[in-house]
């Protein structure tokens, strides 16, 4: 819908006595020629969506997968706050980069340059660019979660993969990225934990009841992910597990 559709549409739901003298003013905002938003309403549409689009980064992308695994991954160390946040979200971001470029590269060669070149209008363009975006989900959204928001939202059943929208693609990606995280987690914790319950009960044996496990359990932990290279191992295989 375009910003004159949406315009039409609010001054279409003003109660009669609500509506203002002036044709053109709608709740204080003043439109343009044509009916159009004036330029300030338009920004501010435009910045207000522009703070939508990191929320939409993490979502739709191995951003969100990559940050459960690595927040679980640090919880299982037992480092606390080593990494920080910034060096995990860091990582996070350029893993994206890499995995989401040829996604990218494909939405802007389908969608962007054709509608440069006046090919197509600007609602093509961006059914086109979605159509790459819409494969990526379809790769790694459960056909359980699919079916959860079709009935949800009780839409009719597609008759193939291709025609799902992308309203019930994105939450099911969404919902399965979260099981896959938090699959991927619990394996990491496993050894971490084993090491945890030797130490434990090695310090109760001897009669070292004051002194917290943990702190003697952590070097073991980190040695272990050092001589393993567990960093090497776990960003290795987050990449590999999208690109099956």
């Amino acid at each position: 819908m375009t910003l004159r559709g949406v315009f039409l549409a609010l001054a279409a739901g003003v109660p009669a006595w609500a509506a203002p003298s002036d044709p053109t003013s709608l709740l204080g905002v003043t439109a343009g020629k044509n009916g159009t938003l004036s330029v300030p309403m338009q920004i501010v549409i435009l910045l207000t969506l522009m703070t939508l689009l990191p929320a939409a980064v993490m979502s739709v992308t191995p951003f969100l997968r990559i940050t459960v695994v690595l927040h679980f991954l640090r919880q299982a160390l037992g480092t606390q706050s080593t990494p920080s946040n910034q060096v995990l979200l860091g990582l996070a971001l350029f893993l994206t980069i890499i995995i989401m470029q040829p996604v990218a590269a494909e939405m802007y060669h389908q969608g962007w340059e054709p509608m440069e070149a006046g090919q197509l209008s600007v609602e093509q363009a961006m059914d086109r660019a979605a159509a790459p975006l819409h494969d990526f989900l379809l790769r790694f959204a459960r056909e359980r979660d699919i079916r959860l928001f079709i009935e949800v939202a009780r839409a009719p059943a597609p008759h193939s993969p291709a025609d799902l929208d992308l309203k019930i693609l994105i939450p099911a990606y969404i919902l399965s990225e979260l099981k896959a995280g938090f699959q991927i987690g619990a394996v990491l914790y496993l050894p971490f934990l084993v090491i945890d319950l030797v130490v434990a009960s090695v310090t109760l044996s001897v009669g070292m009841v004051q002194l917290p496990p943990v702190m003697i359990s952590a070097p073991f932990k980190i040695l272990l992910f050092v001589l393993v290279d567990g960093w090497n191992l776990v960003v290795g295989s987050l990449l590999r597990s999208f690109y099956r």
